[in-house]
């Protein structure tokens, strides 16, 4: 797929889980994870913002893009 979603990567640097991730953007648990496995089809900006907001990070520091021969 080519875009990444480097969930994991803030969340390590932060020292967050995504539980606690989960509580502070009232999004379930079940759909961060579906994001953080890059199995998810699309992101809500409002979701991303709020994401965003808790990790205090850009949403490029999170959505990558690798093209074909990237990696």
């Amino acid at each position: 797929m080519p875009i990444v979603v480097n969930l994991d990567v803030m969340l390590a640097k932060r020292k967050m889980s995504l539980s606690q991730l989960s509580e502070q953007v009232d999004v379930t648990l079940a759909n961060l994870s579906i994001l953080k496995t890059n199995k998810a089809k699309a992101v809500r900006f409002s979701t991303l913002e709020a994401i965003c907001k808790a990790l205090d990070c850009q949403p490029g520091d999170i959505l990558e893009y690798v093209g074909e021969g990237d990696g």
